[in-house]
C-alpha cells in the first residue's frame, strides 16, 4: 500500500526538521500529501492555585501559528502539497485525532534520542504515538546534543 496522505508532527526542533524533510522525500516519491502538525501544550504547573494567564496561552499559540507559517513557506518550494494545522491539548493524543481526521495512511516524527533520566522526566511523545496508533509511525531520529 503507498500511503496517499502524510502527517508528520513538529515542536519546531532540529530532529522534527529532519523529520519533515524525511516526510517531503517521502510525499515527492509517492505523490502523497503533507500535512504538518503543530501541538501547544502547556504543562501543568507545579504549584497549586496558579493559574496560566490567558495571555500566555493566546501568545503562545499566536507564536507557534507564525512559526508553522514561516516553516511552511520554508518547505513550499520542494514541490509537495503541503497543509499545516496548529491545535491545543496533549501532543501524543492530538497527533493520533488528527490522523484519524485527514485520514493519513502513515506519522511521521522525530526524536530526540534521550535515554536514562531525561526520557523519564521528560517523557516521549513519539514512543507514546507508536504505543497507541492505528496506523504505521516512522520516527527519525537524531542524536540529543551534549
Amino acid at each position: 500500500m503507498n500511503p496517499t496522505r502524510i502527517l508528520v508532527a513538529t515542536d519546531f526542533s532540529e530532529p522534527s526538521k529532519v523529520a519533515l524533510d524525511y516526510a517531503i522525500a517521502f510525499a515527492k516519491q509517492l505523490g502523497a500529501k503533507l500535512t504538518v502538525l503543530h501541538v501547544c501544550e502547556v504543562k501543568p504547573l507545579a504549584y497549586d492555585g496558579i493559574v496560566v494567564p490567558v495571555e500566555l496561552m493566546v501568545a503562545l499559540r499566536d507564536a507557534a501559528e507564525q512559526s508553522m507559517k514561516d516553516l511552511c513557506a520554508t518547505y513550499a518550494k520542494n514541490g509537495v502539497e503541503l497543509a499545516s494545522i496548529v491545535r491545543d491539548g496533549s501532543p501524543w493524543q492530538v497527533i493520533e485525532s488528527v490522523a484519524d481526521e485527514i485520514g493519513a495512511d502513515i506519522v511521521v516524527l522525530g526524536t530526540h534520542g534521550r535515554h536514562g533520566i531525561a526520557h523519564a522526566l521528560i517523557g516521549s511523545v513519539a514512543e507514546k504515538v507508536i504505543r497507541t496508533s492505528k496506523r504505521p509511525v516512522l520516527t527519525v531520529r537524531t542524536k540529543e546534543k551534549k
